[in-house]
C-alpha cells in the first residue's frame, strides 16, 4: 500500500488544538509540554523560540504519520488520513494502533469508525471541553469527502 503523508490542511488542524507555547507547562495529565504539543524531554523550566517549535512539530507529525501508515491495512483519502494523524499526534501511536476505530476502517466500516472520534473526549475519565472540541473537528474532515 502507498504510504501517505499529512497535507497542510491536517497540518493546520494540529496546529490549531496544539498552539504554540514558548515556555513549557504542565499539560491536563501533568506532563510537562512546550513549543505545539512537544513533550519529548520536556521539563519544567525550558523554553523554546518559533523556529525550534516548528522543528519539533514537524517531527512529532512525521512520528504520527509513520504510526498511521504502518496501522492502516486499507486505503484512505487524504482527509480521513489528516485526522488519523491528528489524533494520533494527540494521543499517541499505541492508543491509535489498538483502538476499535482503526480495526473499523481496516474492515472498510468507515461510518462506524467516524462515530468513534467523540468518544475520545476524556482526560483521567472526565469529558474535556477542549478534547470534544478537537475530535468533532478531526470527525468531521474523517468524513468530508476529497
Amino acid at each position: 500500500m502507498a504510504r501517505m503523508n499529512i497535507s497542510p490542511v491536517g497540518e493546520q488542524l494540529i496546529e490549531t488544538f496544539e498552539a504554540f507555547r514558548s515556555v513549557a507547562y504542565p499539560d491536563q495529565r501533568g506532563v510537562w509540554t512546550n513549543g505545539y504539543g512537544h513533550t519529548k524531554d520536556v521539563k519544567e523550566g525550558d523554553t523554546c523560540n518559533q523556529a525550534q517549535a516548528d522543528a519539533w512539530l514537524e517531527e512529532d507529525t512525521a512520528n504520527a504519520v509513520a504510526g498511521v501508515n504502518r496501522s492502516l491495512t486499507l486505503l484512505v483519502n487524504q482527509n480521513q488520513f489528516d485526522a488519523l494523524v491528528s489524533f494520533t499526534f494527540n494521543l499517541g501511536i499505541t492508543a491509535e494502533g489498538h483502538s476499535t476505530m482503526l480495526r473499523y476502517i481496516n474492515n472498510g466500516q468507515l461510518a462506524l469508525a467516524a462515530a468513534e472520534f467523540p468518544k475520545w473526549n476524556h482526560c483521567d475519565g472526565v469529558v474535556d471541553a477542549g478534547l470534544t472540541r478537537r475530535r468533532l473537528a478531526e470527525q468531521k474532515l474523517f468524513g468530508t469527502p476529497v
